[in-house]
């Protein structure tokens, strides 16, 4: 997936080439048909030569107008390094694998961002609990699913939560000494929201659980458990016929 610049880039190239292509093409076929022409003079295959001559030409003209008109147009600017990253985890995003392994980095560099704070713990632990919820959302369908998009809403608050305590915890570090005590009142005020948030958090995604183990728990056995008593007993059956068959013939032969 290139940017506008390459693409911009590759087409004026490939106007070019064509270009070029399509006037030697056309020259050819010019002198070809000025050559052939006065030798046996203007027949059906004279015709078909002059045809193709003005056909080629007419398309190399449409070409180095076409080329015109975008050289015409601005270069679009140089692609910058936050747009190139941006292109490039969007298309290794498109990939299960490349989404599983970007979003990996990215809750590694956040955990890493809340080192040392005492928002680093319950970060850690809105992240198991995210992953967990993650396994069981292909199961959370009916009543599961409006559960799942409100896990999924409180999970992004929460971290914004975290990253604002880490945040407010570095400033009461600087402040002032006069500041310092309403920071720390604010900080631990919003340490308790942010403990208080993933702990329910954490009763979601057992609630959730629970859900998937409910409705995956048939009355009685499993399906499966019944297939297989079903078939052990249509083998011990067929075993038990073959014994009494091969007895059989064993005293018909002995009695004979």
């Amino acid at each position: 997936m290139a940017d506008q610049r390459s693409r911009y880039l590759r087409q004026v190239r490939r106007l070019r080439r064509g270009a070029r292509r399509w006037s030697t093409l056309a020259g050819t076929l010019t002198g070809a048909a000025a050559v052939l022409t006065p030798y046996h003079g203007v027949g059906l295959p004279d015709a078909a030569w002059a045809a193709a001559a003005g056909g080629t030409a007419l398309l190399a003209a449409w070409r180095w107008a076409d080329l015109r008109a975008l050289t015409r147009q601005p270069m679009p600017p140089a692609e910058t390094a936050e747009q190139a990253q941006a292109r490039l985890i969007a298309t290794v995003e498109r990939f299960p694998a490349g989404r599983m392994a970007v979003g990996e980095v990215r809750r590694q560099r956040s955990r890493l961002a809340l080192r040392g704070s005492a928002a680093a713990g319950p970060w850690a632990r809105l992240d198991r609990a995210a992953q967990a919820l993650a396994g069981l959302a292909g199961r959370l369908t009916g009543a599961g699913d409006e559960a799942l998009l409100e896990a999924t809403a409180a999970e992004r608050s929460l971290r914004d939560l975290a990253r604002r305590v880490a945040e407010i915890e570095r400033a009461v570090r600087i402040a002032p000494d006069e500041s310092r005590p309403s920071l720390a009142a604010a900080h631990a005020r919003l340490l308790a929201q942010l403990d208080g948030g993933v702990t329910a958090y954490e009763r979601l995604v057992a609630a959730a659980a629970g859900y998937v183990a409910e409705d995956a728990s048939p009355v009685g056995d499993h399906p499966s458990v019944a297939r297989l008593t079903e078939a052990s007993d249509f083998l011990h059956g067929v075993a038990t016929g073959l014994a009494e068959f091969r007895g059989a013939a064993e005293w018909t032969r002995a009695a004979h």
